[in-house]
């Protein structure tokens, strides 16, 4: 039983792995931008409702409303930035990588580099589960999951029943053919990048919601999250939040039937494994979705 308790707690805490994936997912397949200061977006919404939660006291869930909008507009802007100085794909990583460090060397001046953790008394879900039988699940690993499915359902549908989302998907099959037809890329662009940005803010409030934070956090999100978008299909939302919960749960086994330290050799492995048969993940991308 503690094995099927650890490889059901593992794929939920999957669900936390496709929220941050999901953004740059996104944006690497539609966009071509590969950008690494997602991670850093991630990291600044863990802590805009770290400090609103323990400063104002708002409840660390509704602090989305605040840090989603924030987020929103940093990723419009540095989209703005990337179309307005013609970054390219491959360059998008180390540019986008400078402004990661950047970032986290912003974040640990203003919060410094301590433990940064929601006391209980703000924070009621961390200690909150839900009990199934012999099953116990903690309730961050459970709203992740179920925000990472809200948001993956949401994102597909408007990928693929929406104008907005067939021109975003025109674009990224044929960006000069889409242009021609009257489509501004541009602004769908700097549209896309200001939603992956929102996903971040919620993927940062759910990560502090249940962990702790350090400004080299984002630094460690780094091998997890690349394994689930490229397991997953670069810009299929879908295949990530299956990639995620397959990660997760792979994890979470190995973790108690061997140790922690094991993990990552384990998944890592697997996903070399997997990537050798189906090089284009596990759900290839059709445009997006």
């Amino acid at each position: 039983m503690i094995i099927v308790q650890s490889a059901l707690a593992g794929a939920l805490t999957g669900g936390l792995y496709a929220l941050m994936a999901i953004g740059m997912s996104l944006s690497w397949g539609i966009l071509r931008i590969i950008n690494l200061a997602h991670f850093g977006m991630i990291l600044l919404g863990g802590y805009l409702t770290y400090s609103l939660a323990t400063g104002f006291g708002v409840d660390p869930l509704l602090t989305i409303l605040i840090t989603a909008p924030v987020m929103f507009v940093a990723g419009a802007a540095l989209q703005w930035a990337f179309e307005r100085f013609e970054v390219s794909e491959l360059s998008s990583l180390l540019v986008s990588f400078g402004i990661l460090i950047i970032g986290i060397q912003a974040i640990s001046n203003i919060w410094s580099a301590d433990f940064r953790r929601l006391p209980p008394d703000i924070n009621p879900y961390a200690t909150g589960s839900l009990a199934i039988g012999p099953l116990v699940f903690p309730m961050p690993t459970l709203i992740a999951s179920a925000s990472a499915v809200t948001l993956v359902l949401g994102i597909h549908f408007v990928l693929h029943r929406t104008f907005v989302g067939r021109a975003l998907r025109a674009f990224s099959e044929d960006a000069a053919i889409a242009s021609a037809f009257g489509i501004d890329h541009r602004r769908l662009g700097m549209l896309l990048a200001g939603a992956a940005g929102a996903t971040a803010a919620i993927a940062g409030t759910l990560f502090t919601i249940g962990g702790s934070l350090t400004p080299d956090t984002a630094l460690e999100w780094f091998g997890i999250v690349f394994a689930v978008v490229i397991l997953g299909g670069i810009g299929n939302v879908v295949g990530t939040l299956l990639a995620g919960a397959l990660v997760g749960g792979v994890a979470g086994v190995v973790t108690v039937a061997w140790s922690p330290a094991t993990a990552p050799l384990v998944v890592f492995s697997l996903v070399v494994l997997a990537l050798l048969f189906r090089p284009r993940g596990l759900l290839p991308r059709r445009g997006a979705g």
